[in-house]
């Protein structure tokens, strides 16, 4: 299967190494300056959360105290085509004048 890596990542993300951790299908990945970061043999492979039943990519309006941005503090990820905002366990997404929630993620 083919996959795209991360060349020349120096840091070794390890449970203590301080990055958040996301459960993504049978493995855990780091996100990592706006990338989710898995160990793969020898090297790192850069990951995205997949548009499915549990993570869509459809408009569903939530509630949000954040407009989220890059200054925010919440941490960025990429999910299928665009960028997702974690907060709370959950994907926000800005879109348009609004946030759309697109679903849990397991924080380890």
């Amino acid at each position: 299967m083919a996959h795209h890596t991360h060349d020349n990542h120096k840091h070794e993300h390890s449970l203590s190494c301080g990055h958040t951790k996301i459960r993504h299908g049978d493995h855990i990945d780091y996100i990592h300056d706006g990338h989710l970061h898995h160990k793969h043999e020898d090297h790192w492979d850069e990951c995205k959360i997949e548009v499915t039943d549990k993570n869509p990519a459809s408009c569903t309006p939530v509630q949000s105290d954040c407009s989220h941005n890059e200054d925010c503090g919440h941490e960025m990820v990429p999910h299928g085509d665009h960028y997702d905002y974690v907060v709370n366990g959950r994907l926000h997404h800005v879109h348009g004048d609004h946030i759309d929630d697109h679903g849990p993620v397991e924080i380890i």
